[in-house]
């Protein structure tokens, strides 16, 4: 049984001009996907700037809103519950967004950061516990837990992409979307980024759905791929057999522009 099951998932943007902003056309950002990704697998997901990855990453988490189409999380239909209903599965479900930085709010300390959904997702939980938990999940991803006491500007590109990634874990989740979590990287912290994830994928037995441009960062980390292109999907199949044998001319192309070192 698939962990994740999406059927023909469209996200439809109005697009209105004029003094009395009349809709005159229609963004298909996403458009017609389906897809299912298996239990402590990673699915990648694949395609240049505007082809609807993250637009599809945010309409699983219901963050905004979508044209049509169904999504199944453990045989439960998530785009037809409240957020009432909702609100529960949330920290099955988590996000590690694509800016490490933009994603931390720079005015509350390391620590408040990652405890902040604990305090939502387990309330029972005393202080003391909590900052317990902070400590041990800083010590996780390769952080110094007495770092908890700083403040995002103090920490470098990938460090603040260690402590948003031990904030997705916080709640422990048994899913996690990936959107482009190494392009803002240099390319020797987006090697260790990348091992992380995947050490953490082993030990907590994580399901993945990993968002990147790049094929070969791609290929490394996923079992399956699919390609997106102007909001549909062009492509999909077995990692191995889409990097070394691409059927489609956009896969072809997004392969060719894979630098070799």
């Amino acid at each position: 049984m698939s962990l994740l099951r999406v059927e023909r998932l469209k996200v439809h943007f109005p697009v209105r001009s004029g003094l009395l902003q009349r809709q005159t056309d229609v963004v298909k950002a996403v458009d017609d996907v389906s897809f299912q990704i298996e239990p402590g697998k990673t699915l990648g997901l694949v395609g240049e700037s505007g082809s609807g990855k993250s637009t599809l990453s945010r309409a699983l988490l219901k963050l905004i809103p979508v044209t049509s189409g169904e999504a199944f999380y453990r045989g439960k239909e998530l785009f037809a519950m409240s957020e009432t209903e909702f609100r529960p599965l949330r920290k099955n479900l988590q996000m590690v967004f694509q800016d490490p930085f933009g994603s931390l709010n720079p005015r509350m300390t390391i620590q408040a950061i990652i405890d902040e959904p604990l305090g939502i997702h387990f309330p029972k939980l005393g202080g003391d516990e909590r900052e317990d938990r902070v400590a041990a999940l800083l010590q996780k991803v390769g952080l110094d837990p007495v770092a908890m006491h700083r403040y995002p500007h103090e920490f470098s590109g990938g460090q603040r992409q260690r402590i948003g990634i031990a904030r997705a874990l916080a709640v422990e989740p048994e899913f996690l979307i990936c959107d482009e979590p190494v392009s803002a990287l240099d390319v020797s912290v987006q090697a260790q980024i990348l091992n992380l994830l995947k050490d953490l994928q082993d030990e907590f037995k994580l399901t993945y759905l990993f968002i990147a441009h790049d094929l070969a960062v791609v290929r490394h980390m996923s079992d399956d791929i699919i390609v997106m292109y102007r909001g549909k999907i062009v492509e999909r199949g077995d990692a191995d057999r889409v990097c070394e044998a691409p059927q489609h001319e956009y896969t072809q192309r997004l392969l060719s522009s894979v630098p070799v070192l």
